[in-house]
C-alpha cells in the first residue's frame, strides 16, 4: 500500500535484496513512482504488491521520465558507480546504497558530478539515522564523555556469506560511517588483517580486524566477520570522563552510559598509585525508537526538497570508500598501515 502522494517522484533501481525495503518505505511515504529491476520474478512480485507503480526492466525509462525527480540505487555494489552516474547525468537526485562505489576515484567522480550538476547525492549509511546513534552523537558533542579517546566496533554473525565481496567491504561500511560521524572527522590511516577460511580459492576474507586512525590521535578498532557464533552489533566509545556502549542487539538497553574512567596521577609516589580508576553509575537513557531506513528515506526526500545535504551525503560516502580502499590495500599487503586518500 502507498501513503499520501508526495511532491517528489522516486524510482528504486534494484528492487530485489535490500532494495525491496526501499520500495516499501518510499511507497509508504507516497513517493514511489517506478520500480526497475532486471529480474522478471522480482518485477512480478512488485507489480502485484504495488499495482499503481510502474515496473520495468529498463533503466532508460527511469532516465527519461520527467516525473521522476530522484532515484535509489540498490543494485549490486559493482554496478553502483555506472548506474548512479547515468542517473546524475540525467538530472536525477540520487541515493546510492553503501558503498557509494568500489574505488575511491569513482566515488570522487560521483561527488564531483553531483556538485557540477547541482544534484543531491546521498549514501545509504542508514545507521547514521538510528535514534541511538543520534543520541550518542549528541552526548559526545555535549562533552558528557569528555574527550573521545577511541572506539571499538564489532559486527559479527554466522552468515550471510558473500561471494562478490569480502567481510571488510560488506560489513565495515556501517562501522566506518558510525565512527566517522561520531568523531566528526575523516579517517587518516588504516591497518587491516584478515583470514580466508570458506572461499580460499577466491581469496575472500571471512573475518577482518582493522585499526583506523583519526586526527588528534584517536582510534577506531573495527572487527567484522560472517564466521562467528555470536550475533554482535556493538560500538563502544571510550572517553576521558565516561564511556558509552551502543548494543543494537539489546531489546531494551541499546545505549548505556558508564560513569567509569581512569586518570593518571602525576604526583604518585608508587606504581600502584600512578593511575586512579573511578567507577560510578550506569545510566540507560530513554531513546524513542524508529526504523533507521524510514528516517534515511525521509532525510533523502527532505534533501531533495531543500537542496541541503544530509549527514549521509556524497562526501561522507566518499570518506568511507577511501577508508575501505585503504583497508583493502592493507589486507593485501599483510597489515601494513596505509594512508587514506
Amino acid at each position: 500500500m502507498s501513503g499520501a502522494a508526495s511532491d517528489i517522484g522516486v524510482a528504486v533501481v534494484g528492487a530485489g535484496g535490500w532494495g525491496k525495503n526501499h520500495v516499501r518505505n518510499f511507497a509508504a511515504l507516497g513517493a514511489l513512482r517506478t520500480i526497475c529491476d532486471q529480474s522478471e520474478a522480482v518485477r512480478a512480485r512488485h507489480a502485484e504488491a504495488y499495482p499503481e507503480t510502474t515496473v520495468t526492466a529498463e533503466l532508460g525509462r527511469v532516465l527519461e521520465d520527467p516525473a521522476i525527480q530522484a532515484a535509489v540505487v540498490a543494485t549490486d555494489a559493482p554496478s553502483h558507480f555506472e548506474v548512479a552516474r547515468a542517473l546524475l547525468e540525467a538530472g536525477k537526485d540520487v541515493l546510492v546504497e553503501k558503498p557509494l562505489a568500489l574505488r575511491g576515484a569513482d566515488a570522487e567522480r560521483l561527488v564531483a558530478l553531483a556538485e557540477e550538476r547541482g544534484r543531491v547525492l546521498s549514501v545509504g549509511h542508514l545507521l547514521l539515522f538510528h535514534p541511538v546513534v543520534e543520541r550518542l552523537k549528541a552526548i559526545i558533542d555535549a562533552g558528557e564523555l569528555g574527550e573521545v579517546l577511541y572506539l571499538v566496533c564489532r559486527r559479527l554473525n554466522l552468515g550471510v556469506v558473500r561471494h562478490e565481496e569480502n567481510a571488510w567491504w560488506s560489513l565495515a561500511p556501517h562501522d566506518l560511517s558510525i565512527a566517522t560521524y561520531l568523531l566528526g572527522a575523516d579517517p587518516t590511516h588504516v591497518a587491516a588483517t584478515g583470514g580466508t577460511f570458506l572461499q580460499t580459492d577466491a581469496g575472500i576474507e571471512d573475518v577482518c580486524f582493522a585499526t583506523v586512525r583519526y586526527p588528534a590521535g584517536r582510534l577506531a578498532h573495527v572487527h567484522v566477520s560472517w564466521l562467528d557464533p555470536h550475533k554482535t552489533r556493538m560500538t563502544t566509545v571510550v572517553g576521558s570522563k565516561k564511556m558509552a556502549v551502543f548494543d543494537d542487539t539489546s531489546p531494551d538497553q541499546k545505549l548505556r552510559i558508564y560513569d567509569k574512567g581512569a586518570e593518571p596521577l602525576p604526583e604518585a609516589i608508587s606504581y600502584e598509585q600512578g593511575v586512579r580508576v573511578r567507577t560510578g553509575d550506569i545510566v540507560v537513557p530513554a531513546v524513542r525508537m524508529a526504523e533507521p531506513l524510514r528516517r534515511e528515506c525521509e532525510a533523502f526526500l527532505e534533501s531533495v526538497r531543500t537542496r541541503q545535504p544530509s549527514r549521509a551525503d556524497g562526501r561522507s560516502g566518499l570518506a568511507v570508500v577511501r577508508a575501505l580502499e585503504a583497508g583493502a590495500k592493507s589486507l593485501a599487503e599483510g597489515g601494513r598501515e596505509v594512508a587514506v586518500g
